[in-house]
């Protein structure tokens, strides 16, 4: 709203030019968020710690995680309510991607919200059933895919890495492909939220990533020269990651070990929804699984783990998702934490490198 309402100006004021640039908006976009997040975030705990609305730690868990229960929850509303805002502020409103990026955040934390709200209002222990999570889930986005379908010159072709002149055109089947990346990216991220810390960090390093590639896929002469698809104003859907990552930064403060704060299932879904959005929309979509490799990681994890079960009888971890296996080897939490987010790092710069390497 800033760009829109003070960019016009800049003929009689010629220092309000500044609105123009998008890295001047993506910068301010993070560092809004992360201030919103980080001022308000003490209130916010004591609220939640004045309503007992406190974790609930499974009793079948790693038996150090006892100690965490009462631990305010519900964190996310925070991280939502600081990308949403900030994102409104810095970037250019009348653009659509803005507002389906911002449709899946919001979309998908109301999921997480009602998730939360029956688990630790209502103390319906396991919240809403697997059936109609996943039901809403797909139901938001396939709403967000089909938009995008439909949107005048939005091509439905696939970016392979690696591969400059290989885009398969996928068709309608796109829609169907766009909605299994959203459900699955916000499902991953979700799983990954375990461990103090954990599921923020990379949630960070992947928004990081895709600011660049937002950006660069929304330059002209930047994808031009690297040969990647250029999406027009796609450079807008860079100030919301960078929100993302202010905000995150600034929940981090309070959620790093030992936590003071979770996040909650209103947070973990729309993230990870928010960041499967912004891949399908910058036309990266198969990068996510490389950059957001953790959250690939943990999700598989459970994967192999139900069905090495439900076919043998056996379990192939000690505990999934994953970081409780390690935890269960007798890793300290804080080690399990930074060790996956090097991982999540060396993952991220990996990715940026196919923007050269075709």
């Amino acid at each position: 709203m800033l760009y829109n309402w003070l960019y016009p100006l800049h003929t009689e004021f010629s220092f309000l030019n500044v609105f123009r640039y998008q890295s001047f908006r993506i910068i301010y976009a993070a560092v809004t968020a992360f201030l919103i997040a980080f001022v308000l975030a003490p209130w916010l705990i004591r609220k939640l710690q004045e309503i007992k609305l406190g974790q609930q730690i499974r009793d079948d868990g790693p038996k150090r995680h006892l100690a965490k229960s009462g631990t305010p929850t519900m964190g996310g509303l925070l991280i939502i309510f600081a990308v949403v805002l900030s994102t409104l502020l810095w970037a250019d409103i009348t653009k659509p991607y803005v507002w389906l990026v911002l449709a899946a955040t919001i979309g998908f934390g109301a999921i997480g919200f009602a998730d939360d709200y029956l688990k630790f209002i209502k103390a319906q222990s396991k919240g809403l059933s697997a059936r109609q999570k996943f039901t809403a889930q797909a139901a938001v986005a396939l709403a967000i895919a089909l938009t995008l379908y439909f949107l005048p010159g939005y091509s439905t072709k696939l970016s392979v890495p690696f591969f400059k002149n290989f885009m398969p055109d996928l068709g309608w089947f796109y829609i169907v492909f766009a909605v299994l990346v959203i459900v699955g990216s916000s499902n991953a991220v979700n799983l990954t939220d375990g461990l103090d810390g954990l599921a923020i960090g990379p949630v960070m390093i992947t928004a990081l990533a895709y600011t660049i590639v937002a950006y660069v896929a929304g330059h002209r002469l930047m994808s031009d020269y690297l040969l990647i698809p250029h999406i027009e104003n796609a450079g807008e859907i860079a100030v919301f990651t960078a929100a993302i990552l202010g905000s995150s930064l600034g929940f981090l403060w309070f959620n790093t070990y030992p936590a003071s704060v979770f996040m909650g299932d209103v947070g973990s879904l729309p993230l990870g929804a928010a960041l499967g959005t912004v891949a399908v929309i910058s036309k990266h979509e198969l990068l996510l699984l490389m950059v957001g490799g953790v959250f690939v990681i943990e999700a598989v994890s459970v994967i192999f783990q139900v069905l090495s079960f439900k076919s043998r009888g056996k379990r192939i971890f000690l505990m999934a998702p994953i970081h409780h296996h390690f935890e269960m080897k007798g890793w300290e939490e804080p080690k399990v934490v930074v060790r996956l987010w090097i991982i999540a790092i060396l993952l991220a710069l990996l990715s940026l490198s196919t923007l050269k390497l075709r």
